[in-house]
């Protein structure tokens, strides 16, 4: 599907993909305020994929409903009146075949942006993320960019099973080629996402659908349309001198209650937010654990092979005679998702599992 797309593309046009997609015109307003002190994460994304669409006309959306419908979580909203049918795509419910016209168009030099209405349907196009988009910079001897971004809703919801309830993380953060980012707050969301779309290769954007309605506030720095956040940075979102929690997108927001349960408790713990799977910042979680001797890791994935356990085998060679103790990791549970939601609370980490882990 990736050679699909001709040569005419190279030209910049996107005419040609109508053959393949459905798409139509829709009215829709813009839903954030360039003056907001604060943002949704829902409008932090939507505001980045219209800066970079306006900015760059080699940018364009694809993906299920993310046109006429305004995006499954409306993070597409108002996009498809402001650049047409050419640029904001609905797709059939095919993403290997999204997919694979993605990569394709991203061969001749257009940017891509492929919507997952989650991200367990991106199984269905694994093989053109990882072999068509990830390894093809490398396999042509540089001579192939594929400047492509895959975004969408990841990890756990909320009562929607087994099949819809995975975090990716750990999944595409094994894969070279690829840039794998989770962002937690409004901030994160708009500063990786341009990042993302401004470069040259793939990059997995791995959002939270349960963050999308949060609001944070969003500095007047990064409500400029030039703002970006460096690809393969934590930012420290806690100091604190007992005990490093790392964690990601939305246990983050997790985290940093556990620390504040634990700093009345007299334990100082610092809360870095990791923001990029792919490249991993192990600089700053080795520097932040030879400061306060102890680790804990907080994801939503499974335990085995997961982003924590990278982050483990990291401070062992790096900075294993700083630990005061072992490194204590909290996961998911090792089972599929279970659908009865007093199962799927005992299924994914939990503020009290945090805190007893840094005790």
């Amino acid at each position: 599907m990736a050679g699909i797309i001709g040569r005419t593309m190279a030209t910049a046009k996107l005419s040609n993909l109508n053959k393949f997609l459905v798409g139509s015109r829709v009215s829709a307003s813009r839903t954030y305020s360039s003056a907001a002190k604060e943002m949704t994460v829902r409008d932090a994304l939507n505001s980045a994929l219209d800066e970079e669409m306006s900015a760059d006309p080699k940018v364009f959306v694809m993906g299920e409903e993310v046109g006429e419908y305004q995006g499954a979580y409306k993070i597409t909203k108002g996009l498809l009146d402001k650049y047409g049918p050419e640029r904001v795509l609905d797709t059939p419910i095919t993403e290997a075949g999204f997919t694979g016209i993605g990569v394709g168009a991203a061969y001749y030099g257009l940017k891509p942006i492929i919507e997952f209405m989650t991200f367990n349907f991106s199984m269905q196009a694994i093989d053109h993320i990882i072999n068509s988009a990830a390894k093809s910079n490398y396999m042509s001897a540089g001579q192939i960019s594929v400047p492509i971004v895959f975004r969408g809703p990841n990890g756990a919801a909320a009562g929607v099973g087994a099949q819809h309830s995975q975090c990716y993380a750990a999944w595409y953060g094994a894969c070279p080629g690829l840039k794998v980012l989770a962002p937690y707050s409004s901030e994160d969301a708009r500063g990786l996402l341009k990042a993302a779309i401004r470069d040259p290769d793939p990059v997995v954007f791995l959002e939270n659908e349960l963050l999308y309605g949060e609001s944070f506030p969003v500095s007047a720095e990064a409500l400029d349309s030039s703002f970006s956040l460096p690809i393969g940075k934590a930012k420290a979102k806690r100091e604190g001198k007992d005990v490093t929690i790392t964690a990601f997108s939305k246990m983050v927001g997790y985290a940093l209650k556990a620390a504040e349960i634990l700093d009345k408790e007299g334990i100082s713990a610092e809360v870095i937010n990791l923001r990029s799977i792919r490249p991993l910042d192990r600089p700053a979680i080795n520097a932040s654990v030879r400061k306060t001797n102890r680790l804990v890791t907080v994801e939503e994935g499974f335990p085995q092979h997961g982003v924590g356990a990278e982050i483990c085998a990291s401070v062992v060679e790096e900075s294993f005679e700083y630990l005061d103790a072992p490194v204590e990791r909290i996961t998911g549970a090792d089972v599929p998702m279970p659908y009865a939601a007093n199962l799927e609370r005992l299924a994914v980490p939990q503020i009290e599992d945090i805190v007893r882990a840094a005790k």
